[in-house]
């Protein structure tokens, strides 16, 4: 009985193991089909991009439909993919003689796998993964050498974009034999002679210009919106409403005790002026009662100026409140407005030398945390206190004068150091110099 058993067991032993075998050997003999058919896939999810977002063509940065963002997530998709087609296409050919059969299909999903990855391997107006824009109009071969193009053309960062073939896109940049400003220097002139590069560099011209003109129109309805809305509403809303309340209902003539203080150094000053003239021109002394009926006129011409002042800082509040609420619904409605602006202040910033950028870190920092800020502070809050109807306080003002500027610079000096020393080290050491 025993030995029926031991029987039992190695048969069944044999038999896994020879199910095993075989179907690993199923396995490997299916490994060309299953590797080709994943790159398959992943042409097929190419062509869905460009027949869905971009009317058939190829993915470019140049597309004007779509932000610098959207584009980003696009060709990091085109990359993922063609990284997929590297890696399958190479293990359908380390294992493709392992299957023999003759299907027609095989050489149907090779060619239009080929159709695909050659979109992206010839040099052409597409975007290569490894020099695209981001949000902030950069590519990042630009930001890598502190905003300054690489290309000896002088031309912009649209202008010729270096595609590379998809087996090379996903290694890092090796040092070779020769110096890469040679091959730099190859592709320049192959660049120049290719046919389509003026088209190209004309494409890109005009979706750089279209990208300034867009931020320049959004600044433009960033700063003439809310201005319009704050003046419109107040002026033909809330002044009329105020006015007509404070007529009807018993309010104070002043909102505060220095609205008050004002108004009667300004009768004094008019009374001692009726004194003064009298002397000086030797004019009749007025009569008491004279002198009387003119300090009431004035007082009734100084009733009536600062009762619109004070309708006109109640309705300041309410202005302002709406003219916030169209700056945010700018922002909030024109994203790609809002991105095209950032793009265009990075590379103006980019593109200004270490000098300029030290010498306007320089200003703005005596300006808002200098040794002589606080009076600028003072003069800009007892400002607004007074456009808003409220009495300055002064131990409020000495109080933020006293912090508000000591934070703003050190949040400045935290973003010299921890962003600035990084893109623009030169910028760093050209500041230090200059406060020096």
């Amino acid at each position: 009985m025993s030995n029926s058993i031991i029987k039992f067991q190695k048969g069944s032993l044999g038999t896994r193991f020879l199910n095993v075998l075989k179907s690993s050997n199923q396995w490997v003999h299916k490994t060309p089909e299953r590797a080709l058919e994943q790159a398959y896939q992943a042409a097929l999810a190419i062509k869905t991009i460009e027949d869905q977002h971009f009317e058939g063509q190829k993915v470019s940065e140049a597309a004007p439909q779509y932000t610098p963002s959207v584009l980003e997530c696009f060709i990091k998709d085109i990359e993922k993919h063609l990284n997929t087609i590297k890696f399958k296409l190479g293990e359908f050919k380390l294992t493709r003689n392992l299957d023999h059969s003759g299907d027609i299909e095989f050489i149907e999903k090779l060619k239009f796998i080929d159709e695909i990855v050659d979109r992206y391997q010839h040099n052409s107006s597409v975007s290569n993964p490894l020099v695209y824009s981001d949000s902030s109009g950069l590519t990042s071969e630009k930001r890598l050498n502190n905003g300054k193009s690489t290309d000896p053309s002088g031309l912009s960062p649209l202008d010729f974009v270096e595609v590379e073939s998809s087996g090379e896109m996903f290694k890092g940049k090796k040092s070779g034999a020769l110096p890469r400003s040679i091959g730099r220097t190859f592709k320049k002139i192959q660049t120049e002679l290719d046919d389509e590069s003026e088209e190209r560099l004309m494409n890109s011209y005009r979706a750089s210009r279209k990208k300034t003109k867009s931020a320049v129109n959004f600044l433009l309805m960033l700063i003439l919106i809310p201005l319009l809305s704050q003046q419109i509403s107040k002026n033909f809303i809330f002044i009329p409403l105020v006015e007509h309340y404070r007529q009807t209902h018993e309010v104070p003539l002043f909102l505060n005790s220095e609205m008050k203080e004002e108004a009667l150094h300004e009768l004094k000053s008019y009374e001692e002026e009726l004194q003064m003239s009298s002397l000086l021109y030797k004019t009749p002394t007025l009569e008491s009662e004279e002198m009387e009926k003119k300090m009431e006129e004035k007082a009734e011409e100084i009733s009536k100026e600062f009762d619109h002042k004070s309708s006109e800082a109640i309705s300041n509040i309410f202005a302002d409140f709406v003219g916030l609420i169209a700056f945010t619904l700018v922002i909030l409605l024109n994203q790609q407005g809002l991105i095209a602006l950032k793009a265009l202040l990075n590379t103006v910033m980019y593109d200004l030398s270490d000098s300029a950028k030290a010498f306007i870190i320089i200003l703005l920092t005596d300006i808002f945390v200098g040794f002589h800020s606080p009076h600028g502070w003072e003069v800009l809050l007892e400002g607004f206190s007074s456009h808003l109807g409220i009495a300055p306080n002064r131990s409020f003002i000495f109080l933020f004068i006293a912090t508000f500027p000591v934070i703003l610079d050190t949040i400045m000096k935290y973003w010299i150091f921890r962003y600035l020393s990084r893109i623009s080290p030169s910028a760093v050491a050209t500041l230090r110099n200059m406060n020096e």
